[in-house]
């Protein structure tokens, strides 16, 4: 094995052992465990190991922040552990299933609505960037409308 051997077994038993290990997978610096029963984990004795640089529970997800190293830390695990790791979308439905029926229904919520979030913004700033232009005097005249409805309406050309 290699240099997390000793951090990797020793992480296996304070989670909780493979019987409490729901989903396993891992992002750019953290372990991230989908665990059956999050008061298992022995949070500050996972901690203390020398190769965790600390953890929080997020989106019913417990995480340990590994650091750049975490994809040899995480091959060492799964070797230790033979757990088959499984997607970063399949860890985050395992992990909202998990929930309360309160902490369910407000990821569902949230789901619906993130994806607008850009939309919601753009039309903000639309909005925003009209009130500004149409309060801008043109050609010398008083605001945007104001010197449209002269040009156009008023014009001679226009009947």
């Amino acid at each position: 094995m290699g240099k997390f051997e000793n951090d990797a077994r020793e992480m296996l038993r304070l989670v909780g052992g493979k019987e409490n290990i729901a989903a396993l997978t891992h992002c750019v610096t953290r372990m991230r465990f989908t665990l059956v029963d999050p008061s298992i984990a022995d949070v500050p004795a996972i901690e203390a190991l020398p190769s965790a640089k600390g953890s929080f529970t997020q989106a019913g997800q417990f995480q340990v922040i590994i650091g750049n190293e975490v994809a040899d830390f995480y091959d060492e695990f799964v070797a230790i552990s033979g757990i088959t790791g499984v997607s970063t979308e399949e860890a985050k439905k395992l992990a909202a299933q998990q929930g309360n029926p309160l902490q369910r229904a407000m990821g569902a919520i949230a789901e619906v609505f993130a994806p607008l979030i850009p939309a919601i913004i753009t039309g903000g700033l639309i909005l925003g960037f009209r009130n500004v232009l149409g309060d801008m005097p043109y050609f010398g005249m008083g605001n945007g409308e104001d010197c449209l409805k002269e040009h156009l309406y008023a014009h001679p050309c226009i009947p």
